[in-house]
């Protein structure tokens, strides 16, 4: 008998493509063959090689299936979860009494396709009354987000199915993807003699090769790079004045242009070791452009001057007026708004700057290994592993390890469980409901509810249910709060909803929305975690009625979002939520008065200095490591099994031939890897990919597991080396030191 097919996805990047499973082996839990899910809405059948492999993050060997608390000697001891509960609980709540709620931190909240518990956590967060946490986006996005939200009041996306001419600013979507069908998408304008793909990357990348300009920087120096195409663009009179004028305060743009003028374009090509005569012909490629569709990622925002790139590359966008038409950028709907760089707050021992309510993640050692009053005391770490992921690691393992109470939601005993109170057994992203939330299409934009594959493990339970248990267990929900919405819930959708919006009206009961929507709302099973999806569907009916109209949900906004969500639910492999217009894209620019803003005088005043830098150089540590590669078989540390790669098990240290040939080394040799912080053994890739001088490692290796190889990367990373506005790491730019070992 053929065994079915079932809808997922993806859980390996942000794109989460649709995939349909196979399940089999002896106990019927494997996942056993995978491919491409048609049906998928953006996808479209499309997927790499990587979630063929999928099986080895299932199961995992070092999973958990018991509530875990540790003993007084370090060891832990298995403890049942009614009594995990109300421990966790009991504890976290001792800090809130004697310390506040600000003395709690919590580090999560969805990552590659774990994204409900971000949702279901923010119900725990507001019955601890905890206002500080962070993720993984504040490594990396929160300079892109801080300045976006400055100039246009939202982040954008661009349209590369459609432009023709396509850049890619320190990004190897070959293997980093976010884009849809990335790989089909790059091979289509790589082949198109009427279509230029230019990537700035001082590593020639697979994407690299394929493109039709590669400005291979030095390390680090891209912000000379940008400076000079826009100094050029201006010299040329290369710029959309049209666009300009609408959209750009004239006062604005002439301090700006002012200030981009200045640049001297010979030094600046000169600074980051480019030919002139080369970018003066990617200005011109870009001022030419029908529609120019760029994107910015983690080679330049974990590098050094990472939020003036940021700023320069908006004001390329805004310069050749790149936004609201086919093939350039645009501003999405989205149910949860990702792109956030709202800037109010502080941290409150560093004062380091909070964007979208993220704190820095470097900061976060130096928040807790004080005696200050306001440092963090207590820590929940969901889905993530920030002892192994986050820079300095021997330095943030001895910050978790001196908290008060640290809680651990996750599958595995990771780096940072090891040093948990209480490791709370989270179900795999295939035994419970799970969502994307890393969408980004236009302008057909989707959402893709995923079905449970699989039970729980034995001993785990979904987030959600965590979640839920310790809000009630902290007595701010109670049965009596559920009663309403359960009556009103036998009554169909669109009575509950109407019940639902009367009792979320009640201030003590708004911040448990998540907590209460899955309590209250019937689904199957393999659907329950889903619940929260009701919630974001009236919030989508309210903020884009006529995207949602258009992709047929209608009406009055509580009907609109009952038939979304009644759609979500039957709909196996996504759907078609919203569908936008590029008449309606510079309409939301959320600035007060809906002008793009370009004065940002701090960024100016950074730019203005530029010239009178030294350049970088130690010539006790002559390389440059970027510290955390993205290759065919690295997926963050998602995936424990080393035995899921088929290439390059040790994470080899990529190296130009000339500088392994100074060394006396070949493939497959060891070398010892040295920067300030710390001293690896690895072995070597001759790779003439890599410029003189540079050399990289992969991300996700050296996991604590025995049976996993490679380096740690943020062994050898340092918390101090971090962009000075938002705080996010150089991981891309680490001074080392290469020798011979025996």
């Amino acid at each position: 008998m053929t065994k079915p097919w079932v809808a997922t996805a993806c859980i390996l990047c942000e794109c989460n493509c649709g995939l349909e499973v196979e399940l089999g082996g002896d106990d019927g839990r494997h996942l056993v063959k995978l491919r491409g899910d048609k049906r998928h809405p953006s996808s479209r059948g499309y997927a790499c090689e990587k979630p063929h492999r999928l099986d080895h993050y299932q199961h995992g060997t070092d999973r958990i299936t018991c509530p875990l608390r540790r003993r007084a000697d370090g060891t832990f001891e298995e403890i049942d979860w009614d009594t995990a509960i109300r421990e966790v609980a009991a504890r976290l709540a001792a800090i809130r009494a004697e310390h506040g709620g600000d003395a709690l931190f919590y580090y999560g909240g969805g990552g590659q396709g774990n994204h409900l518990p971000g949702a279901y956590a923010t119900a725990t967060r507001k019955a601890l009354d905890i206002r500080y946490r962070s993720s993984a986006l504040a490594q990396e996005k929160t300079g892109e987000f801080w300045i976006s939200d400055r100039m246009m009041g939202s982040a954008t996306r661009a349209d590369f199915e459609h432009c023709d001419v396509a850049l890619f600013l320190g990004k190897n979507p070959w293997h980093s993807h976010s884009i849809p069908r990335a790989r089909v998408t790059l091979k289509e304008i790589a082949h198109d003699p009427a279509r230029t793909l230019i990537v700035v990357d001082p590593r020639r990348t697979e994407t690299a090769e394929l493109a039709d300009i590669h400005l291979a920087v030095k390390p680090g120096t891209d912000v000379w790079l940008l400076a000079a195409l826009l100094a050029i663009l201006l010299e040329d009179d290369r710029v959309d004045h049209a666009f300009l004028a609408q959209h750009v305060p004239a006062d604005e743009l002439a301090t700006v242009t002012t200030a981009l003028r200045a640049t001297s374009i010979a030094e600046a090509c000169a600074r980051c070791g480019l030919d002139e005569a080369l970018v003066r012909r990617t200005a011109q490629v870009i001022g030419s452009a029908r529609a120019f569709a760029s994107f910015e990622d983690l080679g330049v925002q974990m590098n050094r001057d990472s939020t003036l790139v940021s700023y320069l590359h908006r004001l390329l966008i805004v310069l050749t007026g790149s936004l609201g038409k086919p093939g350039t950028h645009f501003i999405p709907s989205m149910f949860v708004d990702i792109g956030n760089g709202e800037s109010k707050h502080t941290s409150p021992v560093a004062g380091a700057r909070i964007v979208g309510g993220l704190v820095p993640c470097n900061v976060i050692a130096e928040e807790i290994l004080t005696d200050h009053p306001k440092r963090y005391r207590g820590m929940i770490v969901e889905a993530t592993n920030p002892a192994h992921s986050l820079a300095d690691s021997k330095r943030m393992r001895e910050a978790l390890g001196s908290l008060d109470t640290l809680v651990v939601i996750d599958i595995a005993m990771t780096e940072t469980a090891r040093l948990a109170h209480y490791v709370l057994p989270a179900s795999t992203q295939f035994e419970k409901a799970e969502a994307t939330f890393f969408n980004f299409d236009f302008p057909q934009n989707y959402f893709h509810l995923r079905r449970r594959l699989l039970d729980p493990m034995p001993g785990t339970l979904p987030e959600a249910e965590i979640h839920a248990r310790l809000c009630e267990a902290l007595g701010a929900v109670t049965d009596a709060d559920y009663a309403p919405l359960r009556a009103a819930a036998a009554a169909g959708h669109a009575a509950y909803a109407q019940a639902a919006l009367a009792l979320l009206a009640n201030p003590r009961l708004s911040g448990q929305a998540p907590v209460i929507l899955y309590r209250t709302l019937p689904l199957p099973d393999d659907q329950r975690e889903g619940a929260v999806i009701f919630g974001l569907c009236v919030r989508a009916a309210m903020q884009f009625p006529a995207s949602l109209a258009r992709a047929g949900f209608g009406g009055a906004p509580l009907a609109a979002a009952v038939a979304l969500f009644e759609a979500i639910l039957a709909s196996p492999s996504g759907l078609i939520f919203a569908i936008d217009e590029w008449a309606d894209v510079t309409k939301r620019l959320k600035t007060r008065d809906r002008k793009i803003h370009v004065d940002l005088p701090d960024l100016l005043a950074e730019l203005a200095a530029l010239p009178a830098r030294p350049a970088v150089t130690d010539a006790d540590y002559p390389f440059v490591l970027t510290a955390g590669e993205r290759r065919s078989f690295t997926a963050n540390t998602i995936i424990r099994d080393a035995t899921w790669r088929k290439k390059d098990a040790d994470g080899a240290l990529r190296m130009n031939p000339d500088d392994a040939l100074a060394l006396g080394v070949v493939t497959g040799a060891h070398v010892q890897l040295s920067t300030r912080r710390g001293t690896a053994r690895v072995s070597v890739e001759v790779s003439p990919s890599m410029q003189r001088g540079h050399v990289s490692l992969p991300n996700g290796h050296g996991l604590g597991h025995p049976a996993l190889g490679g380096v740690a990367p943020n062994e050898l990373t340092a918390s101090e080396d971090r962009d000075r506005f938002v705080g996010t790491p150089w991981h891309k730019h680490v001074p080392a030191r290469i020798e011979l070992v025996s």
